[in-house]
Protein backbone atom coordinates (compact mmCIF):
# COMPACT_ATOMS: atom_id res chain seq x y z
CA UNK A 1 0.00 0.00 0.00
CA UNK A 2 1.32 3.55 -0.72
CA UNK A 3 1.84 5.35 2.45
CA UNK A 4 0.80 9.16 2.29
CA UNK A 5 0.77 11.09 5.70
CA UNK A 6 -0.47 15.40 6.10
CA UNK A 7 2.60 16.49 8.36
CA UNK A 8 1.85 20.04 10.05
CA UNK A 9 -0.99 22.41 9.48
CA UNK A 10 -2.44 22.92 6.39
CA UNK A 11 -0.27 24.90 3.99
CA UNK A 12 -2.20 28.23 4.07
CA UNK A 13 -5.32 26.96 2.62
CA UNK A 14 -7.07 30.45 2.52
CA UNK A 15 -4.71 32.03 0.70
CA UNK A 16 -5.30 29.28 -2.41
CA UNK A 17 -8.35 30.55 -4.69
CA UNK A 18 -8.93 27.20 -6.84
CA UNK A 19 -6.50 24.21 -7.37
CA UNK A 20 -6.21 22.10 -10.09
CA UNK A 21 -4.29 18.04 -9.76
CA UNK A 22 -4.24 15.26 -11.31
CA UNK A 23 -2.86 11.63 -10.01
CA UNK A 24 -1.52 9.25 -12.16
CA UNK A 25 -0.98 5.93 -11.11
CA UNK A 26 0.79 2.97 -12.72
CA UNK A 27 0.84 -0.74 -10.93
CA UNK A 28 3.63 -3.14 -12.35
CA UNK A 29 0.51 -6.05 -11.60
CA UNK A 30 -3.13 -5.09 -12.36
CA UNK A 31 -6.04 -7.04 -10.73
CA UNK A 32 -9.73 -6.90 -10.12
CA UNK A 33 -10.93 -3.39 -9.23
CA UNK A 34 -7.00 -2.13 -9.94
CA UNK A 35 -5.99 -1.15 -13.83
CA UNK A 36 -2.58 -1.04 -14.49
CA UNK A 37 -2.80 2.51 -15.38
CA UNK A 38 -5.27 5.10 -14.18
CA UNK A 39 -5.59 9.00 -14.18
CA UNK A 40 -7.88 11.60 -12.08
CA UNK A 41 -8.16 15.48 -12.44
CA UNK A 42 -9.29 16.88 -9.71
CA UNK A 43 -10.37 20.97 -9.43
CA UNK A 44 -10.52 22.43 -5.90
CA UNK A 45 -10.11 18.14 -4.09
CA UNK A 46 -13.06 17.44 -6.34
CA UNK A 47 -12.50 14.37 -8.82
CA UNK A 48 -14.10 15.79 -12.40
CA UNK A 49 -12.45 13.77 -14.93
CA UNK A 50 -11.07 9.97 -14.85
CA UNK A 51 -8.97 7.81 -16.93
CA UNK A 52 -7.74 4.24 -16.70
CA UNK A 53 -6.42 1.66 -19.25
CA UNK A 54 -9.54 0.03 -20.01
CA UNK A 55 -11.43 2.87 -21.79
CA UNK A 56 -11.05 6.57 -22.27
CA UNK A 57 -11.15 9.56 -20.67
CA UNK A 58 -14.57 10.40 -19.39
CA UNK A 59 -16.54 12.85 -17.12
CA UNK A 60 -17.34 12.56 -13.15
CA UNK A 61 -19.35 15.78 -12.93
CA UNK A 62 -22.60 17.02 -15.23
CA UNK A 63 -20.48 20.82 -15.40
CA UNK A 64 -17.47 19.55 -17.15
CA UNK A 65 -19.73 17.16 -19.06
CA UNK A 66 -21.89 20.21 -20.71
CA UNK A 67 -18.65 23.19 -20.72
CA UNK A 68 -15.49 21.43 -22.71
CA UNK A 69 -15.80 21.77 -26.69
CA UNK A 70 -16.10 19.55 -29.17
CA UNK A 71 -12.74 17.44 -29.01
CA UNK A 72 -11.68 17.58 -25.89
CA UNK A 73 -12.63 14.10 -24.84
CA UNK A 74 -10.49 12.46 -27.85
CA UNK A 75 -7.77 15.21 -27.56
CA UNK A 76 -7.50 13.84 -23.37
CA UNK A 77 -8.03 10.26 -23.92
CA UNK A 78 -4.90 10.94 -26.57
CA UNK A 79 -2.34 12.90 -24.12
CA UNK A 80 -3.83 10.36 -21.51
CA UNK A 81 -2.57 7.28 -23.39
CA UNK A 82 0.69 8.80 -24.32
CA UNK A 83 1.02 9.61 -20.39
CA UNK A 84 0.12 5.96 -19.91
CA UNK A 85 3.36 4.79 -21.77
CA UNK A 86 5.34 7.10 -20.12
CA UNK A 87 4.90 6.25 -16.57
CA UNK A 88 5.03 2.59 -17.84
CA UNK A 89 8.35 3.04 -18.64
CA UNK A 90 9.35 4.96 -15.60
CA UNK A 91 7.82 1.91 -13.41
CA UNK A 92 9.79 -0.52 -15.32
CA UNK A 93 13.10 1.54 -15.01
CA UNK A 94 12.80 1.81 -11.79
CA UNK A 95 11.87 -1.75 -10.69
CA UNK A 96 15.16 -2.37 -13.06
CA UNK A 97 16.92 0.09 -10.54
CA UNK A 98 15.69 -0.82 -7.20
CA UNK A 99 14.70 -4.54 -7.24
CA UNK A 100 13.71 -5.64 -3.68
CA UNK A 101 13.67 -9.17 -2.67
CA UNK A 102 10.20 -11.04 -1.98
CA UNK A 103 7.65 -8.16 -3.30
CA UNK A 104 6.05 -8.64 -7.00
CA UNK A 105 3.77 -5.60 -6.55
CA UNK A 106 5.23 -2.19 -7.94
CA UNK A 107 3.84 1.39 -8.14
CA UNK A 108 4.43 3.86 -9.82
CA UNK A 109 2.72 7.57 -8.86
CA UNK A 110 2.72 11.08 -10.34
CA UNK A 111 0.89 14.15 -8.67
CA UNK A 112 0.80 17.10 -10.79
CA UNK A 113 -0.92 20.19 -10.45
CA UNK A 114 -1.37 24.08 -9.77
CA UNK A 115 -3.02 26.37 -7.51
CA UNK A 116 -4.07 29.94 -8.20
CA UNK A 117 -3.31 32.02 -5.19
CA UNK A 118 -5.40 35.03 -3.83
CA UNK A 119 -2.35 37.29 -4.53
CA UNK A 120 -2.95 36.79 -8.64
CA UNK A 121 0.60 34.37 -8.30
CA UNK A 122 0.45 30.68 -9.44
CA UNK A 123 1.79 27.88 -7.57
CA UNK A 124 2.68 24.32 -9.07
CA UNK A 125 4.28 21.31 -8.61
CA UNK A 126 4.90 17.59 -9.79
CA UNK A 127 5.97 15.10 -7.69
CA UNK A 128 6.66 11.18 -8.45
CA UNK A 129 6.46 8.46 -5.99
CA UNK A 130 7.64 4.96 -6.17
CA UNK A 131 6.49 2.16 -4.38
CA UNK A 132 4.68 4.81 -1.88
CA UNK A 133 7.87 6.75 -1.50
CA UNK A 134 8.96 10.31 -2.58
CA UNK A 135 11.03 9.60 -5.57
CA UNK A 136 11.32 12.84 -7.59
CA UNK A 137 9.98 16.20 -7.48
CA UNK A 138 9.81 19.70 -8.97
CA UNK A 139 8.48 23.27 -7.64
CA UNK A 140 7.58 26.01 -10.14
CA UNK A 141 10.57 28.21 -9.22
CA UNK A 142 13.02 25.63 -8.44
CA UNK A 143 15.32 23.12 -10.42
CA UNK A 144 16.95 20.91 -7.73
CA UNK A 145 17.40 17.21 -9.01
CA UNK A 146 15.53 18.11 -12.39
CA UNK A 147 17.85 17.98 -15.68
CA UNK A 148 17.49 21.65 -17.60
CA UNK A 149 15.32 20.15 -20.30
CA UNK A 150 13.12 18.75 -18.32
CA UNK A 151 12.76 21.77 -15.83
CA UNK A 152 11.76 24.06 -18.90
CA UNK A 153 9.52 21.67 -19.86
CA UNK A 154 8.09 21.74 -16.32
CA UNK A 155 7.93 24.91 -15.39
CA UNK A 156 6.00 25.85 -18.99
CA UNK A 157 3.26 23.18 -17.71
CA UNK A 158 2.82 24.64 -14.61
CA UNK A 159 3.28 28.54 -15.41
CA UNK A 160 1.13 28.86 -17.94
CA UNK A 161 -0.63 24.90 -19.06
CA UNK A 162 -1.94 24.48 -16.06
CA UNK A 163 -3.29 27.60 -14.67
CA UNK A 164 -4.82 28.26 -18.34
CA UNK A 165 -7.03 24.94 -17.78
CA UNK A 166 -7.76 25.61 -14.47
CA UNK A 167 -9.24 29.13 -15.10
CA UNK A 168 -11.23 27.17 -18.00
CA UNK A 169 -12.27 24.35 -15.60
CA UNK A 170 -13.28 27.08 -12.63
CA UNK A 171 -15.52 29.00 -15.40
CA UNK A 172 -17.12 25.70 -16.68
CA UNK A 173 -18.52 24.89 -12.96
CA UNK A 174 -18.68 27.98 -11.39
CA UNK A 175 -21.77 28.25 -10.03
CA UNK A 176 -20.73 24.80 -8.25
CA UNK A 177 -17.47 26.25 -7.15
CA UNK A 178 -19.40 29.10 -5.45
CA UNK A 179 -21.49 27.15 -3.35
CA UNK A 180 -20.09 27.11 0.30
CA UNK A 181 -21.38 24.60 3.10
CA UNK A 182 -20.09 25.61 6.79
CA UNK A 183 -18.70 22.32 8.68
CA UNK A 184 -20.00 20.17 11.37
CA UNK A 185 -17.52 20.47 13.99
CA UNK A 186 -17.56 18.22 16.58
CA UNK A 187 -14.68 18.37 19.40
CA UNK A 188 -13.69 14.97 21.40
CA UNK A 189 -11.17 13.42 23.99
CA UNK A 190 -10.10 10.37 25.25
CA UNK A 191 -7.10 9.23 27.86
CA UNK A 192 -4.68 6.82 27.36
CA UNK A 193 -1.84 5.73 29.85
CA UNK A 194 -2.57 9.72 31.79
CA UNK A 195 -2.88 11.53 28.79
CA UNK A 196 -5.89 13.63 27.25
CA UNK A 197 -5.66 13.27 23.50
CA UNK A 198 -8.18 16.04 22.25
CA UNK A 199 -9.47 15.72 19.01
CA UNK A 200 -11.67 18.30 16.68
CA UNK A 201 -13.17 16.87 13.51
CA UNK A 202 -14.66 18.79 10.90
CA UNK A 203 -17.10 17.57 8.65
CA UNK A 204 -19.10 17.90 5.42
CA UNK A 205 -17.62 21.58 4.27
CA UNK A 206 -17.04 23.03 1.09
CA UNK A 207 -14.93 24.61 -0.40
CA UNK A 208 -12.31 22.54 0.69
CA UNK A 209 -9.93 25.68 1.99
CA UNK A 210 -10.00 25.70 5.93
CA UNK A 211 -7.80 26.23 8.55
CA UNK A 212 -8.71 23.90 11.99
CA UNK A 213 -6.44 25.03 15.16
CA UNK A 214 -6.12 23.93 18.94
CA UNK A 215 -5.77 26.89 21.50
CA UNK A 216 -4.93 26.79 25.01
CA UNK A 217 -6.15 29.95 26.53
CA UNK A 218 -5.32 32.32 23.48
CA UNK A 219 -2.37 30.84 22.55
CA UNK A 220 -2.82 28.60 19.22
CA UNK A 221 -0.67 25.80 19.36
CA UNK A 222 0.77 25.07 15.88
CA UNK A 223 3.88 23.20 16.98
CA UNK A 224 2.02 20.42 19.02
CA UNK A 225 -0.81 19.95 16.79
CA UNK A 226 -0.63 17.12 14.72
CA UNK A 227 -3.30 17.14 11.43
CA UNK A 228 -4.95 14.90 9.12
CA UNK A 229 -6.06 15.65 5.15
CA UNK A 230 -8.45 17.41 4.03
CA UNK A 231 -10.28 14.44 2.97
CA UNK A 232 -12.69 14.64 0.25
CA UNK A 233 -16.23 12.73 1.11
CA UNK A 234 -18.32 10.47 -1.21
CA UNK A 235 -21.06 13.67 -1.65
CA UNK A 236 -18.51 16.27 -2.44
CA UNK A 237 -17.95 17.45 0.93
CA UNK A 238 -14.96 17.61 2.34
CA UNK A 239 -13.76 16.49 6.44
CA UNK A 240 -10.24 17.06 8.39
CA UNK A 241 -8.99 17.02 11.95
CA UNK A 242 -6.61 18.23 14.10
CA UNK A 243 -5.53 16.35 17.44
CA UNK A 244 -3.14 17.38 20.58
CA UNK A 245 -2.18 15.79 23.78
CA UNK A 246 -2.93 17.65 27.08
CA UNK A 247 -2.77 16.89 30.50
CA UNK A 248 -5.87 15.83 31.89
CA UNK A 249 -6.45 18.50 34.34
CA UNK A 250 -5.79 21.36 32.43
CA UNK A 251 -8.71 20.22 29.87
CA UNK A 252 -10.60 22.75 30.14
CA UNK A 253 -8.34 25.07 29.11
CA UNK A 254 -8.38 23.56 25.32
CA UNK A 255 -10.73 25.04 22.29
CA UNK A 256 -10.68 24.18 18.72
CA UNK A 257 -10.52 27.32 16.48
CA UNK A 258 -12.32 26.42 12.81
CA UNK A 259 -11.72 28.91 9.62
CA UNK A 260 -13.71 28.45 6.33
CA UNK A 261 -15.53 30.81 3.86
CA UNK A 262 -18.39 29.00 5.07
CA UNK A 263 -18.86 30.51 8.15
CA UNK A 264 -19.49 34.11 9.00
CA UNK A 265 -16.54 34.44 11.27
CA UNK A 266 -13.91 32.07 12.54
CA UNK A 267 -15.48 29.50 15.22
CA UNK A 268 -14.20 28.26 18.85
CA UNK A 269 -15.59 24.70 19.91
CA UNK A 270 -14.69 23.32 23.24
CA UNK A 271 -16.63 20.45 25.28
CA UNK A 272 -16.77 20.03 29.15
CA UNK A 273 -14.50 16.49 29.60
CA UNK A 274 -14.80 16.76 32.91
CA UNK A 275 -15.74 12.69 33.92
CA UNK A 276 -15.62 11.55 30.29
CA UNK A 277 -15.55 8.31 29.62
CA UNK A 278 -11.18 6.76 28.98
CA UNK A 279 -12.11 5.31 25.36
CA UNK A 280 -15.46 7.94 23.97
CA UNK A 281 -15.31 9.55 21.23
CA UNK A 282 -18.07 11.48 18.42
CA UNK A 283 -16.13 10.33 15.89
CA UNK A 284 -18.02 8.19 12.99
CA UNK A 285 -16.28 5.46 11.46
CA UNK A 286 -14.59 6.06 8.76
CA UNK A 287 -13.75 3.51 6.05
CA UNK A 288 -10.84 3.34 3.63
CA UNK A 289 -10.88 4.54 -0.31
CA UNK A 290 -11.61 1.88 -2.62
CA UNK A 291 -9.23 0.82 -5.25
CA UNK A 292 -11.87 0.58 -7.26
CA UNK A 293 -13.38 3.30 -9.41
CA UNK A 294 -16.69 2.14 -10.00
CA UNK A 295 -19.57 3.84 -8.25
CA UNK A 296 -20.36 1.15 -5.59
CA UNK A 297 -21.57 1.46 -2.22
CA UNK A 298 -18.65 -0.70 -1.18
CA UNK A 299 -15.71 0.25 0.18
CA UNK A 300 -13.79 -2.89 1.26
CA UNK A 301 -13.37 -4.76 -2.47
CA UNK A 302 -9.81 -4.45 -3.30
CA UNK A 303 -6.46 -3.59 -1.69
CA UNK A 304 -6.69 0.03 -1.00
CA UNK A 305 -3.37 2.13 -3.18
CA UNK A 306 -3.60 5.16 -0.44
CA UNK A 307 -4.00 4.24 2.94
CA UNK A 308 -5.64 7.99 3.84
CA UNK A 309 -8.06 8.44 1.48
CA UNK A 310 -11.85 7.73 2.19
CA UNK A 311 -15.13 7.65 0.98
CA UNK A 312 -17.34 9.10 4.16
CA UNK A 313 -19.63 11.65 3.40
CA UNK A 314 -23.19 12.66 4.58
CA UNK A 315 -25.25 9.74 5.43
CA UNK A 316 -22.38 7.48 5.32
CA UNK A 317 -22.14 5.30 2.30
CA UNK A 318 -23.80 7.58 -0.43
CA UNK A 319 -21.97 8.04 -3.80
CA UNK A 320 -23.91 10.81 -4.72
CA UNK A 321 -22.43 13.87 -5.83
CA UNK A 322 -23.95 16.90 -4.45
CA UNK A 323 -24.72 17.85 -7.71
CA UNK A 324 -26.51 14.26 -7.91
CA UNK A 325 -23.42 12.74 -10.39
CA UNK A 326 -22.08 9.68 -8.77
CA UNK A 327 -18.99 9.69 -7.63
CA UNK A 328 -16.35 6.94 -7.81
CA UNK A 329 -14.47 6.15 -4.96
CA UNK A 330 -11.23 8.13 -5.44
CA UNK A 331 -7.25 7.97 -4.85
CA UNK A 332 -6.72 10.88 -2.46
CA UNK A 333 -2.94 11.58 -2.13
CA UNK A 334 -1.97 14.08 1.40
CA UNK A 335 1.49 14.48 1.23
CA UNK A 336 4.67 12.23 0.45
CA UNK A 337 7.76 11.04 2.70
CA UNK A 338 10.54 13.30 1.28
CA UNK A 339 13.62 11.49 -0.31
CA UNK A 340 16.19 12.93 -3.06
CA UNK A 341 15.78 11.26 -6.57
CA UNK A 342 17.17 10.70 -9.98
CA UNK A 343 16.75 12.83 -12.54
CA UNK A 344 15.99 10.19 -16.06
CA UNK A 345 12.39 10.44 -15.03
CA UNK A 346 9.96 10.62 -18.54
CA UNK A 347 7.51 14.32 -16.76
CA UNK A 348 5.09 13.18 -19.46
CA UNK A 349 2.23 15.70 -20.45
CA UNK A 350 -0.81 17.61 -20.00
Amino acid sequence: NFQFRALGPPCTPLSILHSLRYLDVAVSEPSPGIPQYMAIGYLDGIPFVRYDSAGRMEPLTQWIKDGVELGYWERETQRAVRNQHIDAGNLETARNDTTRAGVSLHTWLRLSGCDLLSDGSVRGSQRYGYDGRDFISFDLGFRKFVAEEEAERWTNYLKHVCPEWLKKYVGYGQKELEHKEPPDVHVSGREEHGTLILSCHAYGFYPNTIAVSWMKGGETLDQETEWGGIVPNSDGTFHTWARIEALPEEREQYRCRVEHPGMPEPGIFSRHLAGISPWWSLCPSLLPSSSSLSSSDSASGGSSLVTHGMRVGKGHGSTRHRSGNPVPPTLIPLCFHREEGQEWIQPGSR
